[in-house]
């Protein structure tokens, strides 16, 4: 018999093969028990999972969200370096406003009546001296306060160092963690969070200043869990408190804070139960075995001219706490596209308990050959001709 011949009926029958479903009832109290068993099982995550706790009749929208803060309190400090002073939300909110964030300056470094001039350098490694000859005219780095002039001076009665041109009297940098912070009154500052949202498929739109408060309310109100949880007016020591951290600690090198809302809205429920949670966390690195470079601090001047015409600034390091506003939210509302898709694809998923069964009976019983013999039966159905090839070649 040729190749030919013997790869035809083959061909022939992947051709004309035709399965259909066939269906056996197996009497079995362990098959039937566990095909039970899958069944519900799939009907309880439709139901439970997907329709109540994923909320798959809903279609949901993502949210849209403005914020605007204002910080309001006032400190007094009396110290030898600054005196006595009165400061105001003008002093120590800077800028005055920001993008979803604001700060609070709690500490600074002042240095007070610079001008353009010739002084030594703070001592460090690259900048201490013996004589000129250690000094390089022109020379600066990123670390430099200025560009050196090529001479070594006196930093005091025993250290030289090179002298720069620059903003003199140079800033002596450092902050004694041991001493409270200047600003240390900060934590009774409070700051108002105004938050609009929308969800533009649904053209819902809320704020978290909620219907029922009234202005009387708005000016005696103050952020509390328990009593006052939806009140915007936050009391800064409170935020920090919240997060697990000690405000006085963390005014003395700074910090970032988190402040988290978050709106949730089941839109197929009333308006009034679509309101904000609050959460607060500390966002920067706190890692008492990696302390390098801690807190949050930036400088900033300003500038004025002496009555003979020369420029003079007053720097200032300044140090404090950054609060980030980050708002979160979906919203969902009943529609039957989702719906019916959800249900269908949970309900293809039935098919699964057949599927098992079939491998546990196909496969794992002792009488798997029995079962087969039952679910398979092959029919031929052709009427053989003059030089068609049968199936079964020794017919």
């Amino acid at each position: 018999m040729s190749e030919s011949r013997i790869c035809c009926p083959c061909l022939y029958r992947c051709i004309f093969e035709y399965e259909t479903p066939r269906s056996v009832i197996i009497r079995s109290r362990k098959v039937g028990s566990f095909n039970r068993f899958i069944q519900l099982a799939i009907l309880g995550y439709i139901i439970g999972w997907v329709l109540v706790w994923q909320k798959g009749y809903q279609e949901f929208d993502s949210i849209i969200s403005s914020v605007t803060t204002k910080v309001k309190g006032i400190a007094v400090t009396n110290d030898s370096h600054l005196g006595f002073r009165v400061w105001d939300v003008a002093d120590y909110v800077i800028p005055p406003q920001e993008e979803l964030s604001f700060f609070v300056m709690t500490n600074l470094i002042m240095t007070r009546d610079q001008i353009q001039a010739q002084c030594p350098e703070v001592p460090d490694d690259s900048s201490k001296c013996t004589s000129d000859s250690n000094c390089t005219a022109g020379f600066s780095d990123v670390h430099s306060s200025g560009i050196q002039t090529g001479r070594c001076v006196n930093f005091n009665e025993t250290v030289r160092t090179c002298e720069v041109q620059a903003w003199c009297p140079l800033e002596i940098n450092g902050v004694n963690d041991s001493e409270p912070a200047l600003l240390k009154a900060a934590d009774n500052f409070t700051v108002l969070i105004k938050n609009n949202i929308r969800y533009p498929k649904f053209n819902f739109n809320k704020r978290n200043i909620l219907p029922n408060i009234s202005s009387t309310y708005l000016k005696t109100c103050i952020f509390n869990r328990q009593t006052d949880p939806y009140c915007p007016i936050f009391r800064l020591g409170d935020i920090v408190h919240e997060a697990g951290e000690d405000f006085q600690k963390m005014a003395v090198e700074g910090g970032v804070m988190g402040i988290q809302i978050r709106w949730d809205c089941d839109l197929d429920k009333s308006d009034s139960k679509c309101v904000p949670t609050y959460t607060f966390r500390r966002l920067d690195n706190k890692n008492p075995n990696n302390n390098v470079a801690p807190g949050y601090n930036f400088r900033f001047a300003k500038y004025y001219k002496t009555p003979d015409g020369v420029e003079s600034r007053t720097l200032i390091k300044a140090y404090g706490i950054r609060f980030d506003v980050m708002v979160f939210g979906r919203a969902g509302k009943f529609n039957i596209i989702p719906t019916l898709i959800n249900v269908g694809s949970g309900l293809a998923l039935l098919g699964l308990a057949t599927v098992l069964c079939d491998c546990i009976v196909l496969y794992c019983m002792k009488k798997r050959n029995f079962y087969r013999e039952k679910k398979y039966k092959f029919v031929d159905d052709f009427d053989l001709g003059p030089g068609e090839f049968p199936f079964d070649m020794e017919r």
